[in-house]
């Protein structure tokens, strides 16, 4: 008999017909996989296909009822395996939004270790997935706070920082003491990550019921995947670094690319087709993901999702760079174009109102984080000369230094976009109520908002750095050793940003000009991290500098030694920083937006809460496997599209 291994998953909802979805399951053979909805309002099925022995199958299902909630059940050769006997949770449903509609949310994080099993502790905290999904079950969330899609932009399994149970397990298989050590080194490996983070009971209830969107990062791979040209090579020279590619964008496809698709782009996918057609499409999958790796542009991982009138672009920020000089960049050419293709398809119609951009990486970072990078990319590609061009490169990959400020000209070219999206005056296009940068990648939350330039003025950059890359942190160059932090701190840096100290007024050198108003749209940069990880507190006392007046300076100081001119932007942070284990909610209703930030913290008297600590607080899971006493406890909500500052963008 056929059992289920894993899942099932909620994936796509369509909200053009709102009748159909798709469901992802794996099984422990090969099967016929069914999705059965209770009272016969839709189902569907498909059989398994076979990847390294594993058995995964994409369940079209339809005949749903739009506007509606559908309990269902899976089958495997027509034995039912979900819900499991004995669940504590309610019936998986399928909601369908009535169409047309105009009104969706969005839950949206990043960053999440698999939380440990019940009775062991937990010395992050509790997780905000587990605490979302406890509020659902529990019915405490309030119907209009129900989340439509959940959107996870990155780090969603950590190939490069197992947990201690996956490290007993790795050990049982092989000799630790053999590179890539307690990291992961192929497929079967990286199988038993996500089984780890999405058996958890109370994250394997929410994904079965709240549609997902995923996008990877660097964790999903290794930790600062495709850094710099000169990282790729050291990378390629170490004899594990293929099958750990390999694995990881073949994996990455099978569990979460797939879902990401609607059911029509599924079925003009050739790989999915070749895959599903042979007896075991290994060899098929692993010739894609080598031609991936060998050619980034051969495949697109960014994809549109279109929610009534909200259009989300989930954009590749990893994979898709080009790291040679001269013509270094976060985003191939080719990708560019597509998300400027798609952010401003039907655009001058009025064809949203909310776009919403998923970019695993910060667009707008704490000004002197985004100084330090673009000074760092600007050396990198010899504005100094050699010696410092060497010194930039080391310090560049010690440090992390790799976001949209890191590439200049792809930040110049994201930045004229969103203003053109948002619709400049006098441009004729039917403007849209907000434009929403969502990102995550580092381990704290805030809400920023830009003040466009009358003039514009492209970094002062040698013609070969057009496109540079860099993410900073801000106690990194302090101290590039990682300061300290076993698990992701040295990562979860990812440099500067928040902290209120003195930054409600545009300082004295901002680079705020009065003049041309910009964008017609409110546009927000809105990042949320970690769902489940942690912080230094070291590294928060960075990210709060890097927002202040001193910030600010130091980095407008680094930014003329490297010669890197100034953004073509300035900013400031209007919400934050928030750390802790975390989720943001998006709530679109026709031109409206709200935004809501909560964190996991523990219901008095549960183990490790007393009133209800942050991250770090340690938390145990309970027999069942239930965060102990975890709840949602909201940070911060406003309105996002009332009130607004004038001379913030949009005023």
């Amino acid at each position: 008999m056929a059992g289920l291994r894993l899942g099932p998953l909620l994936r796509y909802v369509d909200w053009e017909s709102g009748d159909r979805a798709t469901v992802w399951v794996e099984a422990d053979r090969p099967c016929r996989a069914e999705v059965r909805c209770i009272g016969g309002a839709g189902g569907g099925f498909a059989r398994t296909f076979q990847i390294e022995g594993h058995h995964y199958a994409l369940v079209p299902v339809t005949g749903l009822t739009p506007g509606a909630a559908t309990a269902y059940e899976v089958l495997l050769d027509g034995r039912r395996v979900w819900p499991l006997d004995g669940s504590p949770f309610p019936p998986s449903v399928i909601r369908t939004p009535a169409v047309p509609s105009d009104e969706v949310t969005v839950v949206f994080g990043s960053c999440r270790w698999a939380a440990p099993p019940a009775g062991e502790h937990d010395p992050i905290g509790p997780d905000a997935l587990d605490a979302l999904a406890a509020e659902l079950a529990s019915g405490a969330l309030p119907e209009r706070c129900r989340p439509d899609v959940l959107v996870l932009l990155g780090d969603q399994v950590y190939a490069d920082r197992t947990s201690g149970q996956v490290r007993s397990w790795l050990a049982a298989r092989r000799d630790l003491r053999e590179p890539p050590g307690a990291e992961v080194a192929d497929y079967e490996e990286y199988t038993r990550l996500y089984w780890e983070s999405w058996t958890d009971p109370e994250v394997r209830w929410l994904l079965s019921t709240v549609p997902s969107c995923m996008i990877f990062d660097d964790h999903d791979l290794i930790d600062d995947w495709n850094t710099s040209a000169s990282w790729l090579t050291e990378m390629r020279a170490e004899p594990w670094w293929q099958e750990r590619v390999l694995s990881g964008l073949m994996s990455y496809w099978v569990h979460q690319h797939l879902g990401n698709l609607s059911p029509a782009e599924l079925e003009a996918d050739e790989l999915y087709a070749a895959v599903r057609a042979a007896p075991d499409g290994t060899d098929v999958l692993r010739r894609f993901a080598s031609k991936a790796d060998a050619d980034p542009t051969s495949v697109r991982w960014s994809y549109r999702r279109d929610f009534g009138r909200t259009r989300l672009l989930m954009a590749d920020t990893r994979a898709a760079r080009v790291l040679e000089e001269p013509s270094r960049s976060m985003l191939a050419p080719s990708e560019a174009r597509w998300l400027r293709e798609q952010a401003l398809d039907g655009h001058e119609e009025g064809a949203y109102d909310h776009l919403l951009i998923g970019a695993s990486l910060p667009w707008l970072l704490p000004p002197l984080v985004h100084d330090a990078e673009s000074w760092n990319a600007a050396l990198c590609a010899g504005a100094r000369g050699r010696r410092w061009a060497r010194f930039s490169e080391a310090l560049r990959r010690r440090s992390d230094l790799e976001h949209w400020a890191a590439f200049p000209a792809s930040f110049t070219e994201l930045t004229a976009l969103i203003a053109e999206a948002g619709g400049e005056p006098d441009s004729g296009a039917q403007a849209p109520a907000t434009v929403c940068v969502l990102s995550g990648d580092v381990h704290h939350a805030y809400v920023a908002e830009p003040v466009y330039a009358a003039e514009p003025t492209a970094p002062a950059l040698p013609a070969q750095s057009a496109h540079r890359a860099g993410s900073a942190h801000p106690a990194h160059l302090a101290d590039s050793a990682h300061l300290a932090d076993s698990a992701h701190l040295a990562d979860s840096a990812h440099l500067a940003d928040s902290a209120h100290l003195a930054d409600s007024a545009h300082p004295a050198d901002s680079a705020h000009p009065a003049g041309r108003p910009g964008p017609q749209a409110q546009v927000f940069q809105l990042t949320c991290s970690p769902v489940h990880n942690a912080i230094h507190a070291i590294l928060r006392l960075g990210f709060r500098f890097g927002w202040s007046r001193a910030g600010r300076r130091l980095g407008r100081a680094l930014a003329r030694h490297g010669r890197a001119g100034r953004p073509p932007v300035d900013w400031r942070r209007t919400g934050g920083p928030w750390f802790g284990n975390q989720l943001m909610t998006l709530a679109l209703r026709g031109r409206a937006a709200s935004l809501r930030l909560d964190q996991a913290r523990f219901a008095v008297g549960a183990p490790g809460g007393g009133t209800g600590g942050g991250a770090g607080g340690g938390a145990r899971r309970n027999e069942s496997g239930h965060g102990a006493g975890a709840r949602l406890a909201t940070a911060e909500e406003r309105e996002l599209t009332a009130h607004r500052d004038p001379s913030l963008s949009g005023g």
